[in-house]
């Protein structure tokens, strides 16, 4: 390994202490990401040596970007969205629906569980966790159980996308591989059930008191009704579109979001027109460009061949061992890429190993904060629950993981072995 490699892989690990330390050094996290972000990828150009790796190293940064700019645009679509629904009332009107008005601690946290769980599997886990916050935002929750709650969307979102080819990507990457069916698939929606399950229990000892959400009259108007089935039309649409026509999620988003601002040009005065373009400005940008640099990172990394590396390692190692090892990796690296790496590798695996590596590194990234969309953004919202203090859930998060992961292993053997 070069002496460059080595400064980019010291500049990934800098990175990732700066989000670790960052109320001690009280720098932002987008902005140190971000640095490192960019300034990794100009050492790969300044030390390209001749003009025709200088040309390889900007295709790789091209199609990096192109994948990161597809993300920033189907984020911004879904964050439009529910901010206009939050502004307009609805998920708290929802909530109010659905969710008693008042109700104890221990069984809130169940049904955020079973919420988040659930809304993941139909819909992507950014807008999954997205509402799912507000749905907390709802009740007067003490700051220390929000953080629970919040540690506990993180890992239900990701647990109920993956056993769905529409609920994750790597699961549809290993589906699309030709090594799970649907049918060996929808087996892992039991272990993810009981591990959400298992960590809402433990989050729950020691747990007391009530909580309440105020009610409020709403007063929709038609254009907010039309606005609010436009959104959940999208995230239909989203997933036929994707599995029938193959197209990209974010282009049927953003669809769906001028459908959105046209309805609104239609339907509205000049005055409450310029008010529904003011949502897409509600968006916090710096979530936006805290994933810009952690997915620049991370690009840079796969540009020099680690998470390859990683792959070798990993079939040095028996599958069962490795699989889980993966998992608990792709809290630090982005399971896109590690997944594409271990992919390429082509090991030669059982049908319980492959549902085994697809419940790990689809649930994995939950045991840090910064592991996965749902981690990033809930680091974003939540104020106050940072990269340490999400890591003070990390054994009910291990415990959750373990117990999800070797449910998967025995039913995956005693049903296909």
């Amino acid at each position: 390994m070069s002496v460059v490699h080595l400064l980019l892989i010291g500049l990934a690990i800098l990175a990732l202490l700066s989000i670790v330390f960052e109320e001690v050094i009280h720098v932002n996290k987008a902005k140190s990401t971000l640095f490192i972000g960019c300034f990794s990828w100009l050492i790969l150009f300044f030390t390209a040596g001749s003009a025709e790796h200088q040309v390889d190293v900007g295709h790789a940064l091209n199609e990096n970007l192109l994948e990161i700019a597809s993300l920033w645009l189907f984020l911004m679509s879904t964050m439009t969205f529910v901010a206009y629904l939050n502004a307009k009332g609805m998920i708290q009107s929802v909530v109010q629906t659905i969710f008693p008005q008042e109700l104890s601690v221990r069984r809130l946290l169940f049904l955020v569980a079973l919420f988040s769980l659930v809304l993941s599997a139909i819909c992507d886990n950014v807008t999954a966790t997205l509402v799912s916050l507000g749905l907390i935002n709802a009740f007067n929750v003490p700051r220390d159980i929000k953080f629970k709650m919040a540690a506990l969307v993180v890992f239900a979102v990701n647990s109920g996308g993956v056993a769905l080819i529409t609920g994750d990507v790597t699961t549809l990457m290993i589906f699309l591989a030709g090594h799970v069916s649907m049918v060996e698939l929808v087996t892992l929606l039991i272990p993810s059930m009981l591990a959400v399950a298992i960590l809402a229990l433990l989050f729950a000892i020691g747990t007391s008191g009530r909580v309440s959400t105020t009610p409020v009259e709403f007063n929709f108007t038609r254009v907010d009704i039309t606005i609010t089935v436009i959104f959940f039309a999208t995230i239909l649409c989203t997933m036929l579109f994707n599995i029938l026509f193959k197209v990209p999620p974010v282009l049927t988003f953003l669809t769906g979001l001028s459908l959105m601002f046209l309805v609104g040009r239609v339907s509205s005065t000049d005055t409450e027109q310029t008010k529904i373009l003011e949502y897409i400005r509600q968006i916090e940008y710096d979530t936006l460009l805290f994933f810009l640099g952690i997915l620049l990172i991370v690009g840079m990394l796969q540009e020099i061949h680690v998470l390859q590396q990683l792959a070798q390692w990993y079939m040095a190692i028996a599958p069962e061992y490795a699989n889980y090892i993966a998992g608990v990796i792709s809290a630090l690296l982005d399971n896109v890429p590690l997944t594409a790496a271990l992919l390429k590798a082509n090991p030669t695996l059982s049908d319980q190993n492959w549902l085994g590596l697809t419940y790990a590194v689809g649930v994995g990234g939950s045991l840090l904060i910064i592991g996965s969309a749902a981690g990033i953004i809930v680091m974003s919202k939540v104020e106050g629950l940072s990269f340490g203090r999400y890591l003070r859930y990390l054994p009910a998060l291990l415990i959750a993981y373990t117990s999800g992961y070797g449910l998967t292993l025995f039913l995956s053997g005693v049903i296909f072995g």
